[in-house]
């Protein structure tokens, strides 16, 4: 089992490309905030600069990518800046519809700056510690992407495709950008301490073993103890290895998957709660309904009905 492709399968990925740009002179917008989401931006030709938060900044060179995984606000802009309009000001000003190219400020000031801008977004409720300990925001260079050819094929093709206005080129951005996270994800889980932890998880034998078991069979009364006995550890080194590699414990870790996965399969409406409940490894309805409402604030029949994508 790919283990990171069933979690992101189970958190619902889906890349949406939102707009192109071509921006001129002196301009800057502020992107709004988005639950459940990450943004990237991927700069084509000028420049751009990133700031997140009150005093995180980042520099855009042709070939950059940057993506903000916590769909957190942010503004893009020619120079560092700290107030302009937000984005909803610039379509309206720009007359932009949703289709093609969204184009802003003086094309007579000249300094051109074209970019493909997207955005990846979660099932509602959606939650794992990959995406919990991500930081605010993360870069690829152009020259880093050179060591990451998946990546750096897929945005050529992106920028391809949605400059050249090809047919079905919005289906193709769609499907590439989501290899473009996957690859981004991949690339950062082994830079940093924050994100290590989890790569380690991954690739270490006996806890990745632990987390196959918890993912292909959640319904299974897994204790500590017999996640233990199935990889061959003793009981308290394999819950203080899970710990330090994952960041929770084995059994906060099952709860929590089970709660995902339970998000999952109440998508199907054919799937009566009682069996979605019994699947995820709950005891009775009345059990799962309790724990589905203490992590998600409603009940799984209310949550049902909402409609979630």
């Amino acid at each position: 089992m790919d283990l990171l492709n069933d979690i992101l399968r189970t958190l619902n990925l889906k890349g949406t490309l939102y707009f192109r740009t071509e921006f001129s002179g002196k301009w800057a917008v502020t992107v709004p905030t988005l639950a459940e989401a990450a943004r990237f931006h991927l700069l084509v030709k000028g420049c751009c600069h990133v700031r997140v938060g009150e005093d995180q900044y980042q520099a855009l060179s042709p070939g950059d990518i940057i993506l903000v995984p916590k769909g957190r606000s942010h503004i893009l802009s020619d120079a560092p800046q700290k107030t302009v309009p937000p984005l909803e000001k610039i379509i309206s000003q720009s007359g932009y519809k949703g289709d093609g190219l969204l184009v802003y400020g003086s094309k007579s000031a000249g300094l051109e700056t074209q970019m493909v801008c997207g955005h990846f977004s979660f099932r509602p409720g959606a939650d794992h510690p990959i995406l919990r300990n991500l930081p605010d925001f993360i870069t690829v260079t152009a020259a880093g992407r050179k060591k990451l050819p998946l990546l750096d094929e897929s945005l050529r093709l992106i920028a391809e495709r949605v400059f050249t206005e090809r047919l079905g080129s919005t289906a193709a951005v769609t499907r590439l950008s989501e290899i473009v996270f996957m690859e981004i994800l991949q690339s950062v889980m082994g830079a940093g301490d924050r994100q290590s932890f989890m790569l380690e998880a991954l690739r270490d034998t006996r806890i990745a073993k632990s987390l196959q078991l918890i993912h292909r069979n959640p319904d299974k009364p897994w204790t500590v103890g017999s996640l233990a006995c199935e990889v061959a550890m003793s009981r308290s080194r394999f819950s203080e290895r899970f710990r330090r590699l994952v960041g929770e414990t084995p059994m906060t870790y099952l709860s929590e998957w089970r709660l995902q996965k339970s998000l999952e399969l109440l998508g199907d409406t054919r799937r009566p709660i009682q069996q979605v409940a019994v699947e995820t490894g709950y005891q009775s309805p009345a059990a799962f309904s309790r724990a589905f409402q203490g992590k998600f604030g409603v009940s799984p029949r209310a949550y049902r009905a909402q409609k979630p994508v």
